[in-house]
């Protein structure tokens, strides 16, 4: 078979590669050693190929290499023929032992490998994990230029055993660029850095963002050999990001090799001159913003107590404009409909940033996207900056509302303005939306005016990645707020020339870039039938130790399905259905003289104990629980609806029937 001579390099490239990693030259030394000694001495003989070929096979050399070789013979006529395709990113799953990846050998790609870590100091006293046992894990998110990778998940450990590699493509077609082999000049003019998150996750399954990094990989670029090995010390977050939590090693190689680097002089330069001018284009935002913010105060001195907020600490304690926490974000075919984006941000997970020691104070952390979407879970800005951007991304005219809600809690939510002035508000927790309709103070005491349904109760400013508005209007109230953002006696604006200069995705600046939404890895028939059985069982022990028996109805189970079904649409489109079909099913299935009673509740996780101990606070399930009566029959039905990012809506439905007896 004739190999292309690209081909055929990059195959010994791969083949030395692999002997390298084996130390197979080391152990043919020392077999050939061994056997010199043995078979020489003697009679002084020379030794043949077939000998040396032979001793190899008895030490079990040639066995290892042939079994680490992976022959992979299933390749399509038309796989063989076809044009290299570019690397796509590999999807957000435990990965297998060995991936394989479509390489173009006419692009750059930058192979980055983690290679242990060390100094996790928080760790120091954990045990060794004992085979099979489940322990706490460390995993490793990346994101470049709109690929995303995970890492396996290692035991958390004090030198947490990281072994991974991540090929990662430098210049992408999908990105605008061309399809030549770029050279390192160009390549150093890419000022996209490598977005690291370090997760970690517990025994129970709940995620902790332990640090975000920020890897410039462009040092390799200069290194001798186009490789090169870096220490990345990794940070804590919010209240301890000046805290050291451990190291990584990390080696950068360029693929294919560089013909020519480039000085360190020239990338450090380049590093500079990038920083500068990124501090200069900060340094002047700043200045805009005091002398809007003094302006703004001048209007009416009550003005400073609203909630007007222009900069927000990420999870690095490091400020950013609002406005560049927010992008137009297309979600490819995860995403149908803008309302169905509301239901997938409110099923992400909602937890306040953490603060140490006591007060009550609420520590400010907005999140960027990649360490949202790698723990899963969030604060109310960190979903209203998601769900704004997904609206964007739909074509619709979306902002953040920074304001309060009952009893003075600071609170974001999102806004769209229609195009016949409808202003339509979403909650980005629980994916409900309201039209606002403004009370007129002026109006007679006679004139009825709209209730309010919405739960805000100030408004200070909202925006969006290229609009600012600061509320002026006499009161900061959302029931009379009228949102006429044209209107500047209303609503003062920023600059968009100055939010442009700091927000845009072009512009030299510290925001990352957005990653693109992974598709879910969740099969949702297997994880219903999973959790259904674990509640079945923890069911039937519960009855148990109160003294009664439990008999399941498998029919009356499958019944239960189109409520939950029903259910999930009405979150999602706030149209009910099917509810006429599902009572008259039940009214069939239950005989004259019996009772049915159902119980439906809805979850974010797909923990079943955490699940059934939950259900049981509620005095309507346990009832249903710990049914007694006369031929009573227990029914329980689970549904997992997946979303993008491995999110998912779980509704459980508990049912029993039994004979009434008075």
């Amino acid at each position: 078979m004739a190999v292309a001579p690209e081909k055929a390099s990059e195959l010994k490239q791969i083949i030395q590669q692999q002997l390298l990693q084996m130390d197979v030259h080391g152990r043919i030394r020392e077999v050939l050693a061994e056997t010199v000694r043995e078979e020489l001495a003697p009679e002084h003989q020379e030794l043949s190929t077939e000998d040396l070929v032979k001793a190899l096979q008895q030490q079990g050399i040639i066995n290892d290499i042939m079994k680490e070789l992976k022959f992979v013979t299933d390749v399509s006529e038309k796989e063989r023929t076809s044009a290299p395709k570019p690397s796509t990113h590999f999807v957000d799953r435990e990965p297998p032992v060995l991936k394989k990846t479509n390489i173009d050998p006419t692009r750059r790609y930058l192979y980055l490998q983690v290679l242990g870590g060390k100094a996790f100091l928080e760790h120091l006293q954990e045990p060794e994990p004992l085979p099979g046992q489940i322990c706490s894990t460390f995993t490793l998110c990346l994101h470049f230029r709109n690929q995303r990778f995970r890492s396996k998940p290692v035991p958390c450990a004090c030198e947490p055993d990281f072994h991974d590699g991540f090929l990662l493509e430098v210049h992408k077609d999908s990105l605008g660029d061309g399809s030549k082999m770029v050279d390192a000049t160009t390549m150093l003019s890419i000022c996209d850095p490598v977005h690291m998150v370090l997760i970690k996750t517990d025994t129970f399954g709940e995620t902790t963002l332990v640090a975000s990094y920020f890897l410039e990989w462009r040092s390799v670029l200069a290194a001798e050999n186009s490789i090169t090995n870096i220490a990345v010390e990794l940070l804590g977050v919010g209240s301890e990001s000046k805290v050291s939590v451990g190291v990584l090693n990390i080696r950068l190689e360029m693929y294919p090799h560089l013909n020519k680097t480039l000085s360190p002089e020239v990338t450090n330069t380049q590093f500079a001159l990038e920083r500068q001018k990124t501090a200069e284009k900060e340094r002047l935002f700043l200045v805009y913003a005091k002398q809007w913010w003094r302006e703004y105060l001048q209007i009416r001195p009550t003005h400073n107590v609203r909630l007007v907020k222009i900069f927000a600490q990420d999870e690095n304690g490091v400020n950013h404009p609002v406005c560049s926490y927010i992008r137009p974000l297309r979600a490819g075919r995860l995403l149908d409909a803008p309302r169905q984006a509301a239901r997938f941000v409110s099923v992400l997970g909602y937890e306040k940033a953490p603060v140490i020691g006591g007060g009550g104070g609420k520590q400010e952390q907005w999140c960027t996207l990649l360490a949202f979407l790698s723990r899963n879970k969030g604060d109310c800005e960190d979903h209203a900056n998601l769900l704004c951007s997904l609206l964007l991304g739909f074509g619709l005219d979306a902002f953040v509302c920074v304001g309060t809600k009952a009893k003075g809690v600071p609170h974001t939510w999102v806004m769209t303005c229609g195009t016949d002035g409808t202003i339509t508000f979403w909650e980005s927790l629980t994916g409900h939306r309201y039209i606002h309709r403004p009370i007129n103070p002026d109006d007679p005491p006679l004139v009825e005016q709209p209730k309010p349904l919405y739960p805000y109760r100030t408004i200070g400013c909202v925006f969006n990645h290229q609009k600012f508005f600061g509320n002026c209007q006499p009161s900061d109230a959302v029931e009379v707020c009228v949102f006429d953002l044209h209107d500047e006696s209303k609503w003062k604006p920023m600059s968009g020339e100055a939010i442009k200069s700091v927000c845009s995705p072009g512009s030299t600046s510290s925001v990352p870039s957005f990653p693109p939404l992974c598709a879910s890895t969740i099969d949702a028939a297997v994880t219903s039938n999973e959790i259904e059985l674990q509640l079945r069982i923890l069911v039937s022990e519960y009855r148990k130790d109160l003294g009664l028996s439990t008999v399941w109805d498998d029919h009356l189970s499958y019944l239960l399905s189109p409520a939950l079904a029903a259910y999930e649409l009405e979150r999602t489109t706030s149209v009910s259905a099917g509810n006429e079909e599902f009572q008259d099913a039940i009214r069939r299935a239950v005989p004259d003289g019996h009772t049915f009673k159902g119980f439906p509740i809805h979850f974010v996780y797909r923990n079943a104990r955490r699940a059934f101990a939950t259900c049981l606070r509620s005095p309507f399930c346990e009832e249903i629980i710990c049914c007694r009566g006369d031929q009573v029959r227990l029914a329980v039905r689970v549904r997992v609806f997946p979303y993008p990012e491995s999110a998912c809506a779980v509704w459980i439905m508990f049912a029993c029937k039994y004979r009434s007896v008075l």
